[in-house]
Protein backbone atom coordinates (compact mmCIF):
# COMPACT_ATOMS: atom_id res chain seq x y z
CA UNK A 1 0.00 0.00 0.00
CA UNK A 2 1.40 3.23 -0.39
CA UNK A 3 -0.30 5.07 1.95
CA UNK A 4 -2.36 2.72 5.02
CA UNK A 5 -4.49 5.60 5.88
CA UNK A 6 -6.46 6.27 2.71
CA UNK A 7 -6.19 2.65 1.56
CA UNK A 8 -3.99 3.57 -1.44
CA UNK A 9 -2.47 1.03 -3.34
CA UNK A 10 1.08 1.32 -4.73
CA UNK A 11 1.81 1.34 -8.60
CA UNK A 12 4.13 1.53 -10.98
CA UNK A 13 4.01 5.18 -11.01
CA UNK A 14 4.13 5.74 -6.86
CA UNK A 15 6.51 7.94 -6.07
CA UNK A 16 9.36 7.15 -3.40
CA UNK A 17 11.99 8.55 -1.26
CA UNK A 18 15.22 6.72 -2.29
CA UNK A 19 17.52 8.29 0.16
CA UNK A 20 21.31 7.77 -0.47
CA UNK A 21 20.31 6.99 -4.37
CA UNK A 22 20.30 10.28 -4.60
CA UNK A 23 23.98 10.44 -4.06
CA UNK A 24 24.89 9.19 -7.56
CA UNK A 25 22.87 12.16 -9.42
CA UNK A 26 24.98 14.77 -6.92
CA UNK A 27 27.98 12.89 -8.39
CA UNK A 28 27.25 13.10 -11.62
CA UNK A 29 25.98 16.85 -11.34
CA UNK A 30 29.70 17.42 -9.60
CA UNK A 31 31.60 15.46 -12.98
CA UNK A 32 28.94 17.45 -15.44
CA UNK A 33 30.43 20.55 -14.08
CA UNK A 34 33.78 19.34 -14.32
CA UNK A 35 33.06 18.58 -17.98
CA UNK A 36 32.69 22.21 -18.79
CA UNK A 37 35.35 23.06 -16.48
CA UNK A 38 33.83 25.24 -13.66
CA UNK A 39 35.97 23.27 -11.31
CA UNK A 40 37.86 20.11 -10.98
CA UNK A 41 37.34 16.99 -8.62
CA UNK A 42 40.86 17.87 -6.78
CA UNK A 43 40.30 21.42 -6.01
CA UNK A 44 40.66 22.47 -2.08
CA UNK A 45 37.03 22.32 -1.16
CA UNK A 46 37.45 25.72 0.40
CA UNK A 47 37.83 27.15 -2.44
CA UNK A 48 33.94 26.85 -2.38
CA UNK A 49 33.09 26.09 1.10
CA UNK A 50 35.42 28.96 2.83
CA UNK A 51 33.33 29.03 6.13
CA UNK A 52 34.62 25.55 6.66
CA UNK A 53 37.62 25.38 9.04
CA UNK A 54 41.64 24.85 8.19
CA UNK A 55 42.41 21.76 9.43
CA UNK A 56 46.06 21.79 8.72
CA UNK A 57 45.64 19.54 5.03
CA UNK A 58 43.56 19.58 2.21
CA UNK A 59 40.16 18.44 1.84
CA UNK A 60 39.17 18.08 -2.16
CA UNK A 61 36.12 17.40 -3.51
CA UNK A 62 37.06 13.95 -4.32
CA UNK A 63 37.93 13.46 -1.01
CA UNK A 64 33.75 14.02 -0.72
CA UNK A 65 33.17 11.95 -3.46
CA UNK A 66 34.85 8.97 -2.42
CA UNK A 67 33.66 8.83 1.53
CA UNK A 68 37.77 9.49 2.16
CA UNK A 69 37.55 13.23 4.09
CA UNK A 70 37.76 12.84 7.23
CA UNK A 71 34.84 14.81 7.65
CA UNK A 72 32.34 13.93 11.04
CA UNK A 73 28.84 12.45 9.69
CA UNK A 74 25.84 14.80 9.82
CA UNK A 75 23.32 12.73 10.97
CA UNK A 76 25.49 11.28 14.18
CA UNK A 77 26.24 15.38 15.04
CA UNK A 78 22.47 16.32 14.30
CA UNK A 79 21.32 13.25 16.82
CA UNK A 80 23.59 14.03 19.39
CA UNK A 81 23.11 18.17 19.44
CA UNK A 82 19.34 17.45 19.05
CA UNK A 83 18.94 14.01 21.26
CA UNK A 84 16.24 13.17 18.49
CA UNK A 85 15.42 13.81 15.21
CA UNK A 86 12.25 14.60 14.98
CA UNK A 87 12.63 18.41 16.61
CA UNK A 88 11.75 20.36 13.62
CA UNK A 89 12.86 19.71 10.31
CA UNK A 90 16.27 18.90 9.45
CA UNK A 91 18.16 21.74 6.51
CA UNK A 92 20.98 22.60 4.71
CA UNK A 93 21.68 25.77 7.11
CA UNK A 94 21.40 23.10 10.26
CA UNK A 95 24.34 20.33 8.43
CA UNK A 96 26.35 24.13 7.36
CA UNK A 97 26.40 25.28 10.87
CA UNK A 98 27.06 22.38 12.94
CA UNK A 99 29.81 20.95 10.13
CA UNK A 100 31.88 24.43 10.37
CA UNK A 101 31.90 24.08 14.25
CA UNK A 102 34.34 21.26 13.98
CA UNK A 103 37.25 21.28 15.31
CA UNK A 104 39.28 18.44 13.66
CA UNK A 105 38.51 15.88 11.43
CA UNK A 106 38.28 11.71 12.10
CA UNK A 107 41.41 10.98 10.15
CA UNK A 108 43.85 12.56 7.57
CA UNK A 109 41.54 13.06 4.66
CA UNK A 110 42.19 10.57 1.97
CA UNK A 111 43.67 8.01 4.20
CA UNK A 112 40.25 5.75 5.39
CA UNK A 113 36.98 5.44 4.08
CA UNK A 114 34.04 5.96 5.93
CA UNK A 115 30.75 6.78 4.76
CA UNK A 116 29.89 10.23 5.17
CA UNK A 117 26.68 12.04 4.21
CA UNK A 118 28.37 15.31 5.23
CA UNK A 119 30.33 14.91 1.85
CA UNK A 120 26.97 14.66 -0.47
CA UNK A 121 25.57 17.06 1.25
CA UNK A 122 28.38 19.45 1.30
CA UNK A 123 29.13 18.80 -2.71
CA UNK A 124 25.00 19.66 -3.38
CA UNK A 125 26.11 23.41 -1.77
CA UNK A 126 29.45 23.30 -4.07
CA UNK A 127 27.03 22.19 -6.77
CA UNK A 128 24.57 25.62 -6.20
CA UNK A 129 27.39 28.13 -6.00
CA UNK A 130 29.43 26.90 -8.71
CA UNK A 131 26.70 26.61 -11.57
CA UNK A 132 24.41 29.50 -9.98
CA UNK A 133 21.32 27.68 -9.49
CA UNK A 134 20.15 25.29 -6.69
CA UNK A 135 21.16 21.61 -7.19
CA UNK A 136 17.31 20.62 -7.49
CA UNK A 137 17.09 23.13 -10.17
CA UNK A 138 20.69 22.06 -11.78
CA UNK A 139 19.78 18.32 -11.93
CA UNK A 140 16.51 19.45 -13.51
CA UNK A 141 18.04 21.16 -16.16
CA UNK A 142 20.64 18.87 -17.20
CA UNK A 143 19.89 15.24 -16.06
CA UNK A 144 16.12 14.74 -15.15
CA UNK A 145 14.53 16.83 -17.86
CA UNK A 146 16.43 15.87 -20.87
CA UNK A 147 16.20 12.03 -19.75
CA UNK A 148 12.23 12.36 -19.24
CA UNK A 149 12.66 11.64 -16.05
CA UNK A 150 9.08 13.55 -15.04
CA UNK A 151 8.41 12.13 -12.00
CA UNK A 152 11.96 12.72 -10.18
CA UNK A 153 13.09 15.45 -8.36
CA UNK A 154 14.87 16.42 -5.40
CA UNK A 155 13.01 17.62 -2.61
CA UNK A 156 13.85 20.60 -0.83
CA UNK A 157 10.51 21.69 0.25
CA UNK A 158 9.42 19.35 3.47
CA UNK A 159 5.99 21.12 2.96
CA UNK A 160 5.52 20.50 -0.65
CA UNK A 161 2.82 18.64 -2.12
CA UNK A 162 3.58 15.73 -4.24
CA UNK A 163 0.85 13.51 -6.25
CA UNK A 164 1.56 10.27 -6.21
CA UNK A 165 3.87 10.39 -2.97
CA UNK A 166 3.94 7.20 -1.28
CA UNK A 167 3.99 7.11 3.14
CA UNK A 168 6.47 5.08 4.60
CA UNK A 169 6.30 2.87 7.33
CA UNK A 170 7.96 0.97 10.36
CA UNK A 171 6.78 -1.58 12.86
CA UNK A 172 5.16 -0.16 16.10
CA UNK A 173 7.51 -0.89 19.18
CA UNK A 174 4.09 -1.69 21.19
CA UNK A 175 2.29 -3.13 18.85
CA UNK A 176 2.13 -5.51 16.02
CA UNK A 177 0.59 -3.18 13.62
CA UNK A 178 2.49 -0.12 11.47
CA UNK A 179 3.39 3.45 12.60
CA UNK A 180 4.17 6.87 9.88
CA UNK A 181 8.02 6.73 8.95
CA UNK A 182 8.46 9.72 7.21
CA UNK A 183 12.10 11.79 6.74
CA UNK A 184 11.82 15.03 8.12
CA UNK A 185 14.75 16.77 5.82
CA UNK A 186 14.90 19.91 3.91
CA UNK A 187 18.20 19.00 3.17
CA UNK A 188 19.57 17.32 -0.06
CA UNK A 189 22.54 15.75 -1.73
CA UNK A 190 23.32 13.60 0.47
CA UNK A 191 19.50 12.17 0.59
CA UNK A 192 15.86 13.68 -0.29
CA UNK A 193 15.40 12.02 -4.16
CA UNK A 194 12.04 11.47 -5.11
CA UNK A 195 11.24 9.34 -7.73
CA UNK A 196 9.72 6.09 -9.04
CA UNK A 197 11.42 2.93 -10.27
CA UNK A 198 10.76 3.48 -13.97
CA UNK A 199 12.59 6.76 -13.56
CA UNK A 200 15.57 5.01 -11.87
CA UNK A 201 15.37 2.49 -14.91
CA UNK A 202 15.60 5.78 -17.56
CA UNK A 203 19.01 6.51 -15.74
CA UNK A 204 20.44 2.93 -15.54
CA UNK A 205 19.69 2.91 -19.34
CA UNK A 206 21.89 6.16 -19.38
CA UNK A 207 24.56 4.99 -17.80
CA UNK A 208 24.65 2.19 -20.10
CA UNK A 209 24.47 4.06 -23.50
CA UNK A 210 25.07 8.07 -22.26
CA UNK A 211 22.25 10.73 -23.58
CA UNK A 212 23.89 13.21 -21.62
CA UNK A 213 27.34 12.87 -19.66
CA UNK A 214 29.61 10.37 -21.68
CA UNK A 215 31.09 7.42 -21.13
CA UNK A 216 34.50 8.50 -19.41
CA UNK A 217 32.62 10.31 -17.00
CA UNK A 218 30.92 7.88 -16.23
CA UNK A 219 33.81 5.36 -15.58
CA UNK A 220 34.93 7.67 -13.11
CA UNK A 221 32.15 7.34 -11.26
CA UNK A 222 32.13 3.44 -11.20
CA UNK A 223 35.94 3.04 -11.02
CA UNK A 224 36.93 1.67 -7.39
CA UNK A 225 38.32 4.07 -5.25
CA UNK A 226 41.83 2.80 -4.21
CA UNK A 227 43.25 4.03 -0.26
CA UNK A 228 47.06 5.10 0.15
CA UNK A 229 47.73 1.43 2.20
CA UNK A 230 46.66 -0.43 -1.38
CA UNK A 231 43.39 -1.72 -0.43
CA UNK A 232 40.29 -1.28 -3.30
CA UNK A 233 37.08 -0.36 -1.64
CA UNK A 234 33.91 -0.88 -3.43
CA UNK A 235 33.39 2.69 -4.10
CA UNK A 236 33.26 5.32 -6.87
CA UNK A 237 31.71 8.39 -6.61
CA UNK A 238 28.48 8.21 -6.03
CA UNK A 239 28.10 4.62 -6.64
CA UNK A 240 29.42 1.04 -5.74
CA UNK A 241 31.17 -1.46 -7.99
CA UNK A 242 30.50 -4.91 -6.68
CA UNK A 243 30.46 -8.82 -7.72
CA UNK A 244 27.82 -11.41 -7.26
CA UNK A 245 28.47 -14.71 -8.30
CA UNK A 246 30.71 -13.87 -10.99
CA UNK A 247 28.73 -10.33 -12.61
CA UNK A 248 30.05 -6.90 -11.88
CA UNK A 249 27.14 -5.04 -9.71
CA UNK A 250 27.52 -1.74 -10.03
CA UNK A 251 24.74 0.45 -8.10
CA UNK A 252 23.90 1.66 -4.22
CA UNK A 253 20.92 1.25 -2.10
CA UNK A 254 19.47 3.74 0.15
CA UNK A 255 17.41 3.94 3.63
CA UNK A 256 15.80 6.84 5.45
CA UNK A 257 13.04 6.04 8.11
CA UNK A 258 10.45 3.72 7.02
CA UNK A 259 12.22 3.81 2.99
CA UNK A 260 13.96 1.50 1.55
CA UNK A 261 15.36 0.88 -2.06
CA UNK A 262 17.60 -0.22 -4.58
CA UNK A 263 19.04 0.70 -7.89
CA UNK A 264 21.81 -1.96 -9.84
CA UNK A 265 23.16 -2.56 -12.73
CA UNK A 266 24.91 -6.06 -14.46
CA UNK A 267 26.75 -4.13 -17.57
CA UNK A 268 28.18 -7.68 -19.02
CA UNK A 269 24.48 -8.41 -18.66
CA UNK A 270 22.66 -5.69 -19.86
CA UNK A 271 19.76 -6.00 -17.12
CA UNK A 272 19.25 -2.96 -14.62
CA UNK A 273 17.06 -3.83 -11.69
CA UNK A 274 15.38 -0.95 -9.48
CA UNK A 275 13.85 -1.19 -6.17
CA UNK A 276 11.81 0.44 -3.69
CA UNK A 277 9.79 -0.52 -0.82
CA UNK A 278 8.08 1.54 2.06
CA UNK A 279 8.61 -0.35 5.06
CA UNK A 280 11.48 -0.42 6.96
CA UNK A 281 10.92 -4.52 7.25
CA UNK A 282 12.75 -4.75 3.67
CA UNK A 283 15.82 -6.23 2.68
CA UNK A 284 16.41 -4.60 -0.83
CA UNK A 285 20.19 -6.19 -1.01
CA UNK A 286 18.68 -9.62 -0.46
CA UNK A 287 15.69 -8.64 -2.79
CA UNK A 288 17.81 -7.43 -5.56
CA UNK A 289 19.98 -10.80 -5.13
CA UNK A 290 16.68 -12.85 -5.41
CA UNK A 291 15.81 -11.24 -8.91
CA UNK A 292 19.10 -11.48 -10.26
CA UNK A 293 19.13 -15.10 -9.42
CA UNK A 294 16.11 -15.59 -10.83
CA UNK A 295 16.22 -13.21 -14.35
CA UNK A 296 20.22 -14.26 -14.60
CA UNK A 297 19.90 -18.34 -13.10
CA UNK A 298 21.90 -19.37 -16.48
CA UNK A 299 24.68 -17.40 -17.04
CA UNK A 300 25.19 -16.47 -13.33
CA UNK A 301 28.32 -18.83 -11.88
CA UNK A 302 27.15 -20.91 -8.88
CA UNK A 303 26.67 -19.12 -5.73
CA UNK A 304 29.56 -19.17 -3.64
CA UNK A 305 29.66 -21.99 -0.60
CA UNK A 306 28.54 -21.16 2.95
CA UNK A 307 31.87 -20.97 5.05
CA UNK A 308 31.82 -24.41 7.22
CA UNK A 309 30.87 -24.09 10.45
CA UNK A 310 33.78 -24.66 12.96
CA UNK A 311 33.14 -27.97 14.54
CA UNK A 312 32.24 -27.02 18.71
CA UNK A 313 34.89 -28.29 21.42
CA UNK A 314 34.55 -27.85 25.36
CA UNK A 315 36.60 -25.42 26.96
CA UNK A 316 37.00 -25.37 30.77
CA UNK A 317 35.27 -23.03 32.79
CA UNK A 318 38.49 -21.64 33.90
CA UNK A 319 39.48 -21.06 30.16
CA UNK A 320 36.23 -18.98 30.07
CA UNK A 321 36.01 -17.25 32.95
CA UNK A 322 39.71 -15.76 32.02
CA UNK A 323 37.85 -13.97 28.90
CA UNK A 324 35.34 -12.19 30.55
CA UNK A 325 35.58 -8.68 30.97
CA UNK A 326 35.41 -5.18 28.98
CA UNK A 327 37.31 -5.24 25.63
CA UNK A 328 37.82 -1.45 23.72
CA UNK A 329 38.32 -0.58 19.92
CA UNK A 330 41.46 1.53 20.08
CA UNK A 331 40.37 3.65 17.62
CA UNK A 332 36.29 3.81 17.61
CA UNK A 333 36.68 3.41 21.14
CA UNK A 334 33.25 0.67 20.73
CA UNK A 335 32.66 -1.29 23.85
CA UNK A 336 32.81 -5.23 23.42
CA UNK A 337 31.52 -6.69 26.97
CA UNK A 338 32.27 -10.48 27.16
CA UNK A 339 30.22 -11.67 30.09
CA UNK A 340 29.72 -15.25 31.38
CA UNK A 341 26.05 -16.78 32.37
CA UNK A 342 25.41 -20.89 33.01
CA UNK A 343 28.51 -21.61 31.70
CA UNK A 344 28.30 -19.98 28.12
CA UNK A 345 30.48 -16.96 26.94
CA UNK A 346 28.06 -13.86 25.63
CA UNK A 347 28.36 -10.66 24.06
CA UNK A 348 26.78 -7.71 25.91
CA UNK A 349 25.08 -8.66 28.95
CA UNK A 350 21.96 -10.26 27.29
CA UNK A 351 21.83 -14.05 26.44
CA UNK A 352 20.80 -13.97 23.03
CA UNK A 353 23.27 -15.20 21.07
CA UNK A 354 26.06 -17.42 23.05
CA UNK A 355 29.51 -18.22 22.10
CA UNK A 356 30.17 -21.33 20.99
CA UNK A 357 34.05 -22.47 21.56
CA UNK A 358 35.32 -24.20 18.67
CA UNK A 359 39.13 -23.85 19.98
CA UNK A 360 40.52 -22.66 23.35
CA UNK A 361 40.53 -19.07 22.29
CA UNK A 362 38.21 -19.10 19.27
CA UNK A 363 34.50 -18.82 19.58
CA UNK A 364 31.74 -18.43 17.32
CA UNK A 365 28.93 -15.87 17.83
CA UNK A 366 25.78 -18.52 17.44
CA UNK A 367 23.34 -18.18 14.59
CA UNK A 368 25.93 -15.62 12.89
CA UNK A 369 29.06 -15.81 10.37
CA UNK A 370 31.19 -14.05 13.11
CA UNK A 371 34.28 -15.29 15.21
CA UNK A 372 35.85 -13.89 18.26
CA UNK A 373 39.65 -15.11 18.60
CA UNK A 374 41.22 -14.10 21.30
CA UNK A 375 44.91 -13.22 20.25
CA UNK A 376 46.09 -12.66 24.64
CA UNK A 377 44.62 -12.51 27.93
CA UNK A 378 44.47 -8.61 27.04
CA UNK A 379 42.67 -8.94 23.63
CA UNK A 380 39.91 -10.08 21.45
CA UNK A 381 39.57 -10.03 17.60
CA UNK A 382 36.28 -10.33 15.97
CA UNK A 383 36.00 -11.59 12.37
CA UNK A 384 33.71 -12.18 10.13
CA UNK A 385 33.46 -15.69 8.31
CA UNK A 386 32.14 -13.89 5.02
CA UNK A 387 35.63 -11.56 4.45
CA UNK A 388 37.16 -8.27 5.78
CA UNK A 389 40.02 -7.36 8.01
CA UNK A 390 39.35 -8.79 11.44
CA UNK A 391 38.87 -5.63 14.07
CA UNK A 392 40.95 -5.63 17.45
CA UNK A 393 39.75 -5.15 20.71
CA UNK A 394 42.09 -4.33 24.21
CA UNK A 395 41.05 -5.07 27.33
CA UNK A 396 40.74 -2.25 29.80
CA UNK A 397 40.35 -3.53 33.59
CA UNK A 398 37.10 -2.87 35.31
CA UNK A 399 36.93 -2.01 38.80
CA UNK A 400 34.04 -1.61 40.76
CA UNK A 401 31.80 1.43 40.01
CA UNK A 402 29.58 1.83 43.40
CA UNK A 403 26.85 4.29 43.14
CA UNK A 404 28.32 6.49 45.15
CA UNK A 405 31.12 7.20 42.58
CA UNK A 406 27.90 8.28 39.90
CA UNK A 407 27.10 11.42 41.90
CA UNK A 408 30.61 12.98 40.66
CA UNK A 409 29.53 12.98 36.96
CA UNK A 410 26.35 14.88 37.64
CA UNK A 411 26.30 18.65 36.13
CA UNK A 412 25.98 20.59 32.98
CA UNK A 413 28.34 20.07 30.20
CA UNK A 414 28.36 22.30 27.44
CA UNK A 415 30.08 21.48 23.99
CA UNK A 416 30.48 24.03 21.23
CA UNK A 417 30.95 21.80 18.30
CA UNK A 418 27.40 20.69 18.77
CA UNK A 419 26.16 23.84 20.51
CA UNK A 420 24.12 21.39 22.74
CA UNK A 421 24.28 21.45 26.66
CA UNK A 422 23.43 18.08 28.18
CA UNK A 423 22.11 17.75 32.27
CA UNK A 424 23.42 14.46 33.64
CA UNK A 425 22.26 13.27 36.86
CA UNK A 426 22.95 10.37 38.64
CA UNK A 427 20.94 7.13 39.75
CA UNK A 428 21.50 4.24 41.78
CA UNK A 429 22.63 2.60 38.94
CA UNK A 430 23.77 4.90 36.15
CA UNK A 431 23.15 8.28 34.85
CA UNK A 432 20.67 10.12 33.30
CA UNK A 433 21.29 12.17 30.26
CA UNK A 434 18.99 14.58 28.87
CA UNK A 435 19.48 17.35 26.35
CA UNK A 436 17.02 19.68 24.83
CA UNK A 437 13.39 18.33 25.03
CA UNK A 438 14.04 14.78 23.96
CA UNK A 439 13.55 11.74 26.20
CA UNK A 440 16.69 11.44 28.61
CA UNK A 441 19.24 8.98 27.57
CA UNK A 442 19.86 5.95 30.38
CA UNK A 443 23.80 4.78 30.21
CA UNK A 444 24.76 1.99 32.24
CA UNK A 445 28.70 2.19 33.52
CA UNK A 446 30.74 -0.13 31.81
CA UNK A 447 34.44 1.09 33.00
CA UNK A 448 35.40 4.11 35.21
CA UNK A 449 34.73 7.13 33.20
CA UNK A 450 32.74 5.15 30.66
Amino acid sequence: MANLETGTPITPTSIFHVASIAKQFTAASIMLLARDGKLSVDDDIRRYLPELPRYGTSITIRHLLTHTSGLRDQWSLIALARGRFEENRITTDDIMDIVARQRALNFVPGAELVYSNTGYTLLGVIVSRVSGMSLRAFAQERIFGPLGMTSTHFHDDYNMIVPGRTSAYAPAPSSTGWEVSTPNFDTYGATSLFTTVGDLLRWQENLEAPMIGDRQLFSQMESRHRLPNGDTTTFGFGLTHDRYRGATVIGHGGADAGYRSSVVRYPAHRLAIALACNTARANTALMVDALADALLADVLEPPAPEPPLPVPTTVVAAQLTARVGVYIQPNTRQVLEVSLHDGRLFTGRSRIAPLVPVAGNRFRVDSQPVELIFRSMDSVETRRLTGGRPVLFVRRRAGEIESSMLAQYAGTYVSEELDATYQVSASDSGLVFRVGTARPLHGRPVLRDL
